[in-house]
């Protein structure tokens, strides 16, 4: 897999889960979409980890600033 995620795009996509994590904790977001959410959240956080989005290679879309491996 050639990383296709760049640091700043890799420090949104962990803002925007933890913010998701948060809201469900204390239960702003509940039910169907709560759930919904937090499995995009660990999606989301499990993409910015390895480096790596299915969807942006289907797209064309690269975001990292290096050279791929």
């Amino acid at each position: 897999m050639k990383k296709n995620i760049g640091k700043m795009d890799k420090s949104i996509r962990t803002f925007i889960a933890l913010i998701i994590a948060v809201l469900s904790y204390f239960d702003i977001i509940t039910g169907v979409t709560g759930t919904i959410l937090l499995v995009v959240a660990i999606v989301i956080l499990i993409t910015s980890f390895i480096d790596f989005c299915p969807l942006y290679t289907t797209l064309g879309i690269n975001t990292c600033k290096t050279k791929n491996d």
